[in-house]
């Protein structure tokens, strides 16, 4: 009697493993199908937000090769955003930056902290490979610098909405201030040719004075603290001026890509390395940050993700010709993570559920 009993109840059990291991493969089937249908339409909404970026590029590229725009036409457009149009676009965050709308420090410890350790990371390992300071530094941001302004804000709205706009204002002020300042002072150093600490600290500190694009933000920030109203016609200016710094820096990537020069041995090793430590380490590394460490809403760790994951922006081309270190390398690597980008960004929407 009660084996029989016990034979029943197995079976039932059985039965019912058998139904949810059913239930659980038709699961994963339907969501594999949902994942490869939706896929198409999430790389095309991807793509239409990049294409303007490929388009500037592509206008500087066909106006070089058709002898539009001349040989130095690439140095000059990025002379006019180093020494105008960045500086307005830097002074005009920080000058508008507010401490409410800035103090999440969660998130800025975990966005400021992968983007340094992939910095760092890349840093070492161009110094071990006998790189000079300056040029390892170039490297060093532009796989760490994800373009937040020009794609990240469109991006965000799409697969956030509004919640994604102070985030990515962080994120912003961040890399373009914070991380970049930071780049500046290692490239300084390293074009030094004094070596006793004192002097050194005191050329560099010169430097510094005298670049526009360390100067620009600290003078928002001082701006900022006074709490006084910016004339109409100041923001105007600033608004026209900084809106040109995107654009021409990437009509200006494209005339130097349309360059024809010799390639240096390894360098488009160098640029794949760092495209891939771009699009797959730093998001990863975010992530571990964002959900492990500090413990952020599901919403902010899927946002501070995204903004990791972004392409290189045209920040680390601007020092790369500026500073006239690795441009080859940091050109091609803008170009093959943007790309790049079209595939990765649309993946990792599609992971978290957002069908953009």
């Amino acid at each position: 009697m009660h084996s029989r009993e016990n034979d029943n109840a197995k079976k039932v059990l059985s039965g019912a493993k058998n139904s949810i291991g059913l239930y659980q493969r038709q699961s994963l089937s339907w969501r594999i199908a949902i994942f490869f249908r939706n896929f198409p339409a999430s790389m095309l909404a991807t793509l239409e937000i990049l294409l303007p970026v490929f388009g500037l590029i592509f206008a500087g590229f066909a106006c070089r090769r058709r002898n539009v725009l001349g040989p130095n036409s690439a140095s000059e457009l990025n002379r006019f955003v180093v020494w105008l149009a960045l500086p307005a676009l830097l002074f005009d965050i920080m000058a508008h930056a507010t401490w409410q709308q800035l103090y999440q420090p969660a998130f800025v410890a975990t966005f400021s902290i992968a983007c340094v350790s992939v910095f760092v990371l890349i840093l070492a390992l161009r110094l071990i490979n006998g790189r000079h300071l300056a040029d390892a530094s170039v490297d060093a941001i532009a796989a760490s610098y994800p373009n937040t302004g020009y794609i990240g804000f469109p991006l965000g709205v799409i697969a956030f909405g509004p919640a994604s706009l102070t985030p990515t204002t962080i994120a912003t002020i961040l890399v373009a201030c914070v991380l970049f300042a930071f780049a500046i002072v290692l490239i300084e150093v390293g074009l030094q040719s004094e070596r006793t600490p004192h002097k050194l600290a005191l050329k560099v500190l010169g430097s510094l004075a005298r670049n526009p694009l360390i100067v620009s933000p600290i003078v928002g920030v001082l701006f900022a603290s006074l709490h006084v109203a910016m004339p109409a016609s100041v923001e105007t200016f600033l608004k026209l001026l900084g809106g040109a710094a995107s654009p021409c820096a990437l009509v200006s990537l494209g005339l130097f890509l349309a360059e024809k020069r010799p390639s240096e041995a390894g360098a488009r090793g160098i640029s794949w390395l760092l495209t891939g430590v771009k699009l797959l380490v730093q998001p990863a590394l975010t992530w571990w940050f964002a959900a492990r460490v500090f413990g952020l809403p599901p919403t902010l760790v899927e946002m501070a993700v995204v903004l990791a994951a972004l392409p290189t922006g045209t920040g680390p081309f601007m020092l790369a010709e500026f500073y006239e270190r690795e441009a080859h390398i940091t050109s091609r690597t803008i170009l093959l993570s943007t790309v790049g980008s079209i595939a990765t960004l649309s993946l990792l929407l599609l992971l978290m559920g957002h069908r953009t």
